[in-house]
């Protein structure tokens, strides 16, 4: 038996035509190191219906993909809705990507446009005469005559593209399975892979962060969209956004802590987004030089563990809740929120914010042990965390088909290379990556706990911990450390500062100062290059008897 219910599919040109028309007052504004130059969302349909119109004129079609190379700003925010709303695809390329990496991806996509913010044209001219199917480059921001580009490309200005085009759009009937954007990994093990996300995929994700479960997006709230546009799907952000008429701040290119913090001083936003290194920026700054954020009704941090000092003294010195959040490109990203259950409170409900949270509805979990059989969701038992929903990729993109490596597929499950722990009620804790769990005599020591252990320490700034060979033992924990500024601190005294918080055999005897931890390009601790330093003798290692 079939239902009654009319067959409309999930579109982003549904979602599009909503928010200019009944969230038409909403607006999203870009950050210019001074003030914000905002426009509508009334304003946005129309520029999305602009832009469509250019790229229709320069001969894109259904399925064809369009690249942008631009930071947040408002031209990135018409673009991620113009361009799958169109029928075209979204690629937003990683303006942080190595550039071996970047052509990679751009070729393998097979951009044929790519917008690229005025600002950045320097460093796009490097990529531009190896990317082999890009014909038109559109520069927003910028002077277009200041990229000089290879035969067979053409050059447009963003400005004058579109004010020669018609201000309305037949935006097509689109299958809600249809491609609607795509990001690649940050391809820390071999070449990036490519994910690719429809409109449903994109709609169902969109609601699920509009939920008070989630993000709990509403009219009311003004959204500090700090995570790039190009990082795992933009959190979801920029269609929640649409979809609950939110206000959107955008930063540009000023996302050092003091811009970060003049513009919250300024614009007063009710929400924002970031990884845990733009967030530990921050509270460096508000030690520095006091202000007042607690506009801020919550900050999610996500893309790798949030250290817990770091999430008790938002909440204690400057009333400002952290939201710990787990997800990855391939999963949209949102796989759970830290929301505690309802009636818990106070020091309890530490317990449930220092995870990585609720998995929602749509999102179906699984632990793995290593003989491959599932564990229980006990709150102890450790397995490699799979999952799969309706925005969970099933397979990675290729242009020849896409592809189903069993290394990372299990029939039908994604295979994260997450470890953790799942408890009765749904909480994921994750105690490390599969590849950075250091064995230990056979015993597993979680790099994760570590950093997040010592990072308590008033003298550290960051810390990163990685497993190097021992002779007795197999591996052992590396811990290496930057200093906060004007702090000073002994190895003896950092592992006299663990003593109480794990058993005497996990206590790490090797350590190391650096000044900065290697990033990789969407901001997170890259431990393959600080294996790297290590085994080429690049760092000095004090080693405690």
């Amino acid at each position: 038996m079939l239902s009654t219910m009319q067959d409309e599919p999930l579109s982003l040109a549904t979602l599009l035509r909503y928010a200019s028309t009944f969230m038409g007052d909403s607006t999203v504004s870009t950050w210019t190191g001074t003030g914000v130059r905002t426009m509508t969302y009334r304003e946005l349909g129309t520029e999305s219906a602009r832009l469509a119109n250019a790229l229709r004129a320069l001969g894109i079609g259904d399925g064809d993909r369009v690249g942008t190379f631009m930071w947040n700003n408002n031209e990135h925010m018409v673009a991620y809705i113009a361009v799958p709303a169109m029928g075209a695809v979204l690629h937003a390329l990683n303006i942080r990507l190595f550039p071996e990496q970047l052509v990679f991806v751009a070729n393998h996509a097979e951009d044929q446009v790519v917008i690229v913010d005025g600002t950045l044209v320097p460093m796009f001219a490097q990529y531009l005469p190896n990317l082999k199917t890009v014909r038109h480059v559109i520069v927003a921001n910028g002077d277009a005559a200041a990229l000089q580009a290879p035969e067979g490309v053409q050059v447009h200005s963003y400005a004058e593209l579109l004010a020669a085009q018609p201000d309305t759009f037949d935006f097509p009937v689109i299958d809600e399975r249809s491609a609607a954007a795509m990001c690649y990994t940050s391809g820390t093990t071999g070449d990036p892979k490519g994910v690719v996300y429809s409109h449903r995929s994109n709609w169902l994700h969109a609601m699920q962060v509009c939920q008070p479960t989630s993000m709990g997006f509403s009219n009311r709230d003004y959204v500090l969209a700090i995570v790039p546009l190009f990082h795992a799907n933009a959190w979801g952000l920029p269609y929640a956004a649409l979809m609950s008429g939110a206000n959107v701040l955008m930063p540009d290119r000023f996302l050092q802590p003091g811009p970060l913090l003049e513009m919250m001083a300024a614009e007063q936003p009710t929400f924002a987004a970031a990884v845990p290194t733009i967030w530990g920026g921050v509270l460096a700054g508000l030690a520095a030089k006091p202000q007042d954020i607690s506009h801020l009704r919550s900050v999610v941090v996500g893309g790798s563990a949030v250290p817990p000092s770091m999430m008790r003294a938002f909440q204690e010195k400057h009333g400002v809740r952290i939201l710990h959040a787990w997800g990855m490109t391939e999963t949209s990203p949102l796989g759970s929120v830290a929301h505690p259950p309802a009636g818990v409170a106070g020091e309890d409900e530490w317990e449930y914010r220092f995870t990585q949270g609720r998995f929602p509805a749509s999102v179906q979990a699984r632990l793995v042990g290593d003989n491959g059989t599932v564990v229980p969701n006990d709150g102890e038992s450790l397995g490699e965390l799979e999952v799969r929903g309706p925005w969970i990729t099933g397979s990675y993109y290729a242009p020849d088909g896409a592809v189903i490596d069993p290394d990372k597929f299990d029939n039908g499950w994604l295979r994260t290379g997450d470890v953790g722990k799942i408890s009765p009620d749904g909480y994921l804790t994750l105690v490390d990556r599969s590849k950075d769990v250091i064995k230990s005599g056979g015993e597993w020591i979680s790099s994760v706990d570590l950093e997040n252990a010592v990072m308590g320490h008033p003298a550290v700034a960051e810390a990163a911990v990685i497993g190097v060979p021992d002779e007795k033992w197999d591996e052992r924990p590396l811990v290496a450390i930057v200093l906060a500024e004007g702090t000073e601190a002994k190895p003896e005294e950092l592992r006299d500062f663990l003593a109480d918080k794990f058993a005497k055999w996990q206590l790490p005897e090797r350590w190391t100062f650096i000044a900065e931890v290697p990033k990789t390009s969407v901001g997170k601790f890259d431990k393959k290059r600080l294996r790297a330093q290590y085994a080429d003798g690049d760092l000095t290692v004090t080693t405690l008897s």
